[in-house]
């Protein structure tokens, strides 16, 4: 488990022995660690690694500006097979692009499912790495940004703004 600062605060991050579980914004150490107990079942153990490390030096490289995707694997084992397929598309959203959630229902081939897909990237438990910031909806707002987790909706909303913005896309807000 480790944290990298970022312009709107920390980015925790912990990854297993097979890719990163989980990485929260906006919420301080103590939430995070209480989230991932509950997830698994078990005590958090922190500590630096090589996977970790990559993890770490990839976000930074990605809040300076310096890289654009991803070469970390991801670890969603626990998660529901909804959740695995909605987040495996919402990985393939190129950066500085955006799809709406009838898009990603579409390309699962489960058109109609749009307001399915927004739960399962509401519940996605790896921002940024997973790109859900790229999901918007349909009429081109950014809609919303992440479940109940922390923050308040206006403050989750800047963040994916935020998020957006470091990839050259602008979009309205709906509030």
């Amino acid at each position: 488990m480790a944290a990298v600062d970022a312009p709107w605060g920390p980015v925790q991050v912990a990854v297993s022995d097979r890719g990163v579980v989980a990485l929260e914004t906006l919420a301080p150490r103590e939430v995070f660690v209480a989230g991932l107990e509950r997830r698994f079942r078990s005590e958090v153990e922190a500590g630096p690694g090589g996977l970790l490390d990559d993890v770490v030096g990839q976000l930074e490289e990605y809040i300076r500006g310096e890289r654009r995707t991803f070469t970390v694997p991801i670890d969603l084992a626990d998660r529901p097979a909804w959740d695995r397929l909605v987040l495996a598309a919402v990985t393939e959203i190129p950066w500085g692009e955006v799809a709406s959630y009838g898009t990603i229902a579409r390309r699962i081939d489960r058109a109609g499912a749009a307001r399915a897909v927004g739960g399962a990237v509401a519940r996605s438990p790896i921002g940024i790495v997973v790109p859900c910031h790229r999901v918007v909806a349909g009429d081109g707002t950014l809609g919303g940004y992440g479940g109940d987790w922390f923050g308040s909706h206006s403050e989750r909303l800047a963040l994916k703004a935020e998020l957006l913005a470091l990839e050259g896309v602008h979009l309205p807000r709906r509030d």
